[in-house]
């Protein structure tokens, strides 16, 4: 299998530098350097500099000071975001996480050589991340022939290497899930709508009958079976099913809005090379709709008073807004406002078979991408207890350690014979930033031995002692011993028979 250690061949000659433990800008600098068609004399020049002083920053030999990161900057007019780590952190771990397919089990794959790759050219990378994406998409599709052709079902295949979810996921992460210009224009709705919070509903609805001439119509749930909102542009008219509960026709009248008012904005926002199908951007358009809608049920700073006074109190909080749990949840991972920041969240939303359908890290916490989650996650426990919170310290294989809560919730029911699925929300911060949530109260919170050990994906995880591993660790290959039974093959076999205690 493939070794990512810190050692390989050649690691002696290619020991990591102090650089490695640290942001590397060296690549990064010399791409914009090259595409501004400039040697490395003149951008020294430029930046008061010597030549060879700025061949070791490009070289990964010397930090980036923060004097000539402000000036390189203006000379290649961006934004200092260009030259934020976090992408590449990210980029590492989807690589380090391919990477540890056994497909690559017979090369020696360094985490040295990963975090070279990822660092010295993200455009190669992230072909190489598309071409597993790729190769899985084959392989899944592969394995759906054979079993049609053995069952004689009919053979139509999903091409997964391109899934519009995954790219609009990808998407709301290189946001931070913070729309500035949604934020401003569910701001301006508010001031030409006269809305409160009291008289919602009803004022969106007095909005788009005298902006837009729109009047909304309630549809009886066998007249329409399956459609819960549809917008008639030529007859002016919104139709919203009767099974809607009132805080969910208010979402639905203000995505409508949404997509009226702002669709120049997301037109532009859904404009990005990574978005690569039309599905892609018209799902991306779905999720900043429903973005908008958000930040019109729950107003930023009166959204963000609420947090602080309530200390993030999800359920007081949903109640004050009228808004359901999940909506809270996705709200709080928005609260990026420069100025008015809130604390930086995870979440994530799985169902009953594992299957992840949402997720964003703003807490630094990593999500597992081609395989399946650690099933200590708390995120699994809460199918057992519906409807309830449930808390736990969780701790990583690197030690950070993180806060995290995660509930059940169950979509609004549309008749007695409609399906009911039950998914659950996974929420979570840092755990020195646990003691501003209230759910940490009575929670030893420096005391690490109520941490639960997780991971990202078992293949990734260095614990030997976990019996819940459903893959043998990278780093410790599976040893099979026939004379011994352990509480999970996985684990490392006892050096010799002498080792087994005996009575």
């Amino acid at each position: 299998m493939a070794k990512l250690t810190q050692s390989g061949k050649g690691a002696a000659a290619r020991r990591p530098s102090k650089a490695d433990k640290g942001p590397m800008f060296g690549a990064k600098v010399r791409g914009h350097r090259r595409s501004k068609d400039m040697s490395q004399v003149d951008l020294a020049d430029r930046l008061g500099v010597s030549a060879s002083y700025l061949n070791l920053i490009e070289n990964n030999r010397r930090p980036l000071p923060a004097p000539l990161l402000i000036k390189l900057a203006q000379i290649f007019d961006l934004d200092l975001a260009a030259f934020a780590t976090d992408e590449d952190a990210r980029m590492v771990a989807d690589l380090t996480e391919a990477f540890a397919d056994p497909l690559f089990e017979d090369e020696d794959i360094t985490s040295v050589d990963v975090r070279e790759m990822a660092n010295a050219s993200p455009s190669a990378s992230r072909a190489v991340l598309s071409l597993y994406k790729a190769y899985q998409a084959a392989r899944t599709a592969a394995d759906n022939l054979s079993s049609k052709l053995a069952g004689g079902e009919d053979m139509g295949t999903v091409d997964r290497s391109h899934l519009p979810t995954e790219e609009v996921s990808d998407f709301i992460q290189r946001t931070w899930n913070f729309v500035p210009e949604l934020e401003a224009g569910a701001e301006k709705l508010w001031a030409d709508a006269k809305l409160t919070t009291e008289d919602l509903y009803p004022g969106l609805l007095r909005y788009l009958e005298r902006e837009h001439g729109i009047s909304v119509q309630i549809a009886r749930s066998g007249s329409e079976r399956g459609i819960l909102r549809r917008f008639d542009a030529e007859k002016k008219v919104l139709v919203l099913s009767e099974l809607l509960p009132t805080r969910t026709r208010t979402f639905q009248v203000a995505h409508q809005v949404g997509l009226l008012t702002q669709r120049e904005l997301l037109e532009r926002l859904v404009v990005d090379g990574r978005l690569t199908t039309h599905e892609s951007r018209a799902l991306a358009r779905v999720s900043l709709a429903n973005y908008f809608a958000g930040a019109v049920l729950m107003p930023y700073d009166a959204f963000m008073s609420a947090c602080r006074e309530e200390r993030y109190d999800l359920d007081v909080i949903g109640r004050r807004f009228k808004v359901g749990f999940e909506q809270v949840c996705h709200r709080v991972t928005t609260l990026r406002r420069p100025g008015n920041e809130g604390i930086p969240f995870h979440m994530i939303r799985i169902d009953v078979a594992g299957n992840i359908s949402k997720r964003f890290s703003a807490s630094g916490i990593r999500f597992a991408r081609f395989s399946g989650a650690c099933p200590r996650w708390n995120i699994f426990s809460a199918f057992l207890t519906p409807g309830m919170i449930r808390i736990q310290m969780s701790r990583m294989p690197d030690g950070s350690s993180f806060f995290c809560l995660a509930r059940t919730v169950q979509k609004d029911s549309f008749g007695y014979h409609a399906q009911k699925p039950v998914q659950a929300i996974g929420l979570g911060c840092r755990a020195e930033l646990a003691k501003e949530l209230i759910y940490s109260d009575g929670i030893d919170l420096g005391n690490p031995d109520i941490c639960i050990p997780v991971g990202v994906t078992c293949r990734l995880c260095e614990r030997t002692d976990c019996e819940q591993r459903a893959f043998p660790s990278l780093k410790h290959p599976l040893t099979i011993v026939d004379d011994v039974h352990r509480a999970t093959p996985y684990a490392p076999a006892p050096a010799s028979s002498s080792d087994v205690p005996t009575r």
